[in-house]
C-alpha cells in the first residue's frame, strides 16, 4: 500500500509539473490553478506514505533520506499553496519534480528498518528544523529566480522564461517573508537544541551546530539590513544563498557522512 501511495504521489507531482510548464507556455486550454491542485494531491500522498512508513517502523523516521523527502514535501506543499493565490507557479517546475525524486529516493533508499527512539523534546527540535529548512529552501528558490530576473533586466535579455516569472517586487517580497518565517523557526529549533539536546557541541554534532549558527547569524543580519537599510537585490540574493548553503551543508553534510558513508545514526 505504501508503494502505491508513493507511485501515485510521484505521478501527481510530475503531471503537475508538466501541466505547469504548459500553463507557463501560454496554452489557452490549460487552467492555471490545476497544477497547484495536482501538487497538493501529490503532497497528500507524500505525507500519507511517510505516515504509513512510520506506523510500520514504530515512530517518525528522521534519517538522511527521510529528512530530504520531508523537506521536499514541505517545499512542494508550500509552493502549491502559494500558487493558488499568487502568480508563482513557475516555482513548481522545480519544486514538484524534486519532491517526486526525493520521495522515490526515500522509498528505495537505505532507510533503517526501525525508527530511532526519540522523546517528544527531540521530535519537537527535529520538526522545527525540518519546517525551517522547507521555508528557507523555498526562499532560496525565490532568490535564484530574483537573480535571474535582475540579470535579465540588466542585460536587457528578457527571454520567454523570464517573461513568465512573477513580478520582481512580488518575488522579493515573498522571499523576505519566507526568510522571516524560516528564521523564526530556525531560532526555535536552535533554542530547543540548546535545551533538549545533550552536548550540542559533541564531535558528531559540532559541524551541524556551528554551521547552523553561522546561517542563523547571516539570515538575522539580512533581515536587520532589510528593515533598517532597505537591503535588496544582489546583496539579499547572495546572503540568502550563502546562508542556505551553510545550513544545508551543516545538516545534510553531517547526516550524509554519519548515516550513508559511515552507516550510523546520530
Amino acid at each position: 500500500m505504501s508503494g502505491l501511495l508513493v507511485y501515485a504521489a510521484v505521478l501527481a507531482y510530475f503531471v503537475a509539473a508538466v501541466w505547469q510548464v504548459r500553463a507557463l507556455a501560454g496554452d489557452a486550454g490549460v487552467r492555471t490553478r490545476v497544477p497547484a491542485g495536482l501538487a497538493l494531491l501529490g503532497a497528500a500522498g507524500h505525507a500519507a506514505a511517510h505516515l504509513m512508513a512510520w506506523h510500520a517502523s514504530g515512530g517518525p523516521d528522521m534519517h538522511f533520506f527521510a529528512a530530504l523527502s520531508l523537506i521536499a514535501f514541505g517545499t512542494a506543499a508550500l509552493t502549491a499553496e502559494l500558487s493558488l493565490s499568487r502568480p508563482v507557479g513557475a516555482l513548481g517546475v522545480v519544486a514538484y519534480p524534486l519532491a517526486a525524486l526525493l520521495l522515490l529516493l526515500y522509498h528505495y533508499g537505505a532507510a533503517p528498518a526501525t525508527a530511532a527512539s526519540m522523546g517528544w523534546q527531540i521530535q519537537l527540535h527535529a520538526w522545527l528544523s525540518l519546517l525551517a529548512y522547507a521555508a528557507l529552501s523555498l526562499a532560496a528558490l525565490l532568490a535564484i529566480m530574483l537573480w535571474a530576473q535582475e540579470r535579465g533586466l540588466r542585460q536587457r535579455r528578457l527571454g520567454r522564461l523570464l517573461q513568465v516569472f512573477p513580478p520582481l517586487t512580488l518575488v522579493e517580497t515573498l522571499m523576505f517573508r519566507l526568510i522571516g518565517v524560516g528564521f523564526a523557526l530556525l531560532t526555535l529549533s536552535l533554542l530547543t537544541g540548546v535545551v533538549f539536546v545533550e552536548n550540542l557541541f559533541a564531535q558528531h554534532l559540532v559541524h551541524k551546530t556551528v554551521l547552523s549558527l553561522l546561517a542563523w547569524v547571516i539570515f538575522g543580519v539580512l533581515l536587520l539590513g532589510r528593515v533598517r537599510y532597505g537591503w535588496r537585490g544582489h546583496r539579499a540574493v547572495r546572503l540568502t544563498l550563502v546562508a542556505m548553503a551553510l545550513l544545508g551543508l551543516g545538516f545534510f553534510g553531517s547526516k550524509f557522512v554519519l548515516e550513508v558513508i559511515l552507516a550510523r545514526g546520530e
